[in-house]
This record gives structure tokens, sequence and C-alpha cells, in this order.
């Protein structure tokens, strides 16, 4: 089987609305660095010591689509722990008649790799469930944690940068 990890959410909510609440990763996912707001941005996904992904966007299409290069992962969980370098985060949106159509996929994450029963469950979590509150709500539900939120020098060493 090869197929890529893939969701669909429905939401009350313009694809405008849809859209600028995918762009506020912070809103739903959980604190990040960098920036989201344009082609050729880059930013940070950091949970100390378990995981870090770079990504480098690469679509924005207002109320369209947004999609995001994953320049450089780090998963503590797993052997192969750059699993995610070089797949491919996509938000395809779509006016429906009952709201906005959000078709989320994650390229590249396919069912024989080692991280995709953690992964898909983690995706699932957050866009089924704090992407649409935050869309719907104002009000998402994203990681936070308590501590540095830095790198430590060993997790340096071992993600690799973001310039992939």
């Amino acid at each position: 089987m090869t197929a890529n990890f893939t969701t669909t959410i429905t939401v009350n909510a313009t694809p405008r609305e849809a859209f600028d609440a995918i762009n506020d990763v912070a809103g739903w996912w959980g604190r990040i660095t960098g920036s989201t707001a344009a082609v050729g941005d880059e930013f940070v996904y950091l949970v100390p010591g378990v995981h870090y992904s770079g990504f480098r966007v690469t679509e924005i299409a207002p109320e369209r689509r947004v999609a995001w290069l994953v320049t450089g992962s780090y998963l503590d969980f797993i052997a192969d722990k750059q699993e995610w370098t070089g797949t491919t985060v996509r938000f395809d949106i779509d006016e429906t008649d009952g709201g906005t159509r959000i078709i989320f996929t994650h390229e590249g994450l396919k069912p024989q790799d080692e991280c995709y029963e953690v992964c898909s469950n983690a995706w699932t979590m957050f866009v089924n469930g704090s992407l649409t509150q935050f869309i719907e709500t104002g009000v998402g539900a994203p990681h936070r944690f308590d501590g540095d939120e830095t790198l430590t020098a060993a997790d340096q060493v071992q993600a690799p940068s973001r310039g992939g």
C-alpha cells in the first residue's frame, strides 16, 4: 500500500476563514518560529526532545491551497529519525454547500512508514480536532508544553538544518 495520509474536514466557515486559520499554525498545531505568509517562507515546529520539523512554504493560493515542504525533520521515537524530510504537507480548500471542505494530505507519509500510526493519529487530532475548532470558534487546541523551547546541543547535532 503506498497511499499518502489524508483526512478531510468540513467546517462552518468561508474558504478565506479556513485559509487564514490554516496559516495561523500556532493557533491550532503549536508554537512555531518563522513565517508561513508567502511562498519561500520557512518555519520550524518543535517539541523539544521529541519532534522537530523545518518547513518551506511551497504554495499559497488564497482560499484554495497551502503546501509546505519538510526541509528537515527529527522524530525521536522512530529509527529513521528524518522520515519526514522531503515530504509535503498540503491543505486543499473547497467551498461546499455546507461550508468549506479541507482535504489535508501528508504526501510521503505512507502506511508502511514506521511513523505512520503515531503521526497519522497526531495529524487526525490536530486537523480534525484542533484546526476544525480553531476555524469555527477561533480557539484551537494546539500542543503546549512547559520547559525550555530551544533545541538542546544534542538535538542540534541530530536535527538537519532547515536549508534542505
